[in-house]
């Protein structure tokens, strides 16, 4: 069957194009062959780290849009990554309304998965909970906490948001934060996270061996959780 990824969250630096780097090299590291799309018009992710998978999709032209749902129906063995730039939700909202894209999706057999990424803040609540609102039992959601700024999600925890997405079936999982100057030197590096936990003897800023094993320790746990959710 296939699988279309939609990596959102709509609040900028919540850490999207980071999952969906983490999924890319996920999918590379496990032989699941997919195709990457990428909104991002000045900073795609996708397109500078994982460049021989992805391609460009503005998010405001529908010509454009439907490549990712021709790409889905046309190769269903290929998982279909969509990295979503900030601010993306309304034109992308739209085009899955006026397309009737979840009911095509349903009738051609293919699954959407939204992983809403979020932070610790009151903001990424509210917006999830919109989110919720708008699609209802219509998408299936992955929660992804975000550990960036902080270890606890008790804004979520008690606003009943989370309860709601559960009961839609939500599947939930935690993201470690990785140590920020290993983070920063992949981004300088414009490393692969394969070319991070691997020895660059080329780069001036290589990471060292206790920063390559960082990263070897955020990714396993990662794929645990990656894994934990059964898609």
């Amino acid at each position: 069957m296939a699988t279309i990824h939609l990596i959102g969250g709509e609040k900028g630096g919540v850490g999207k194009s980071v999952v969906a780097r983490l999924l890319a090299q996920y999918m590379i590291d496990h032989d699941l062959p997919f195709l990457g799309f990428d909104t991002d018009k000045s900073h795609g992710s996708l397109m500078r780290f994982y460049a021989d998978y992805a391609s460009p999709s503005i998010i405001d032209n529908y010509n454009s849009l439907d490549a990712i749902m021709e790409a889905a129906s046309e190769n269903p063995e290929q998982r279909i990554l969509v990295d979503l730039a900030a601010q993306t939700h309304h034109p992308l909202a739209q085009w899955i309304e006026d397309s009737g894209v979840l009911e095509l999706a349903n009738e051609l057999g293919i699954s959407i998965y939204y992983w809403n990424v979020m932070d610790s803040g009151k903001d990424s609540v509210n917006l999830l909970n919109k989110l919720l609102s708008q699609f209802g039992s219509k998408l299936n959601y992955v929660l992804v906490q975000n550990q960036l700024r902080d270890d606890h999600f008790n804004i979520l925890e008690f606003s009943g948001v989370k309860e709601r997405a559960l009961a839609f079936d939500a599947k939930v999982m935690t993201l470690k934060r990785l140590h920020a100057s290993v983070m920063t030197k992949i981004d300088n590096n414009s490393y692969s996270f394969w070319a991070a936990k691997n020895k660059d003897s080329e780069s001036r800023d290589a990471l060292g061996l206790l920063e390559r094993q960082r990263v070897k320790v955020w990714l396993n746990h990662a794929y645990k959780e990656i894994e934990s959710l059964g898609i």
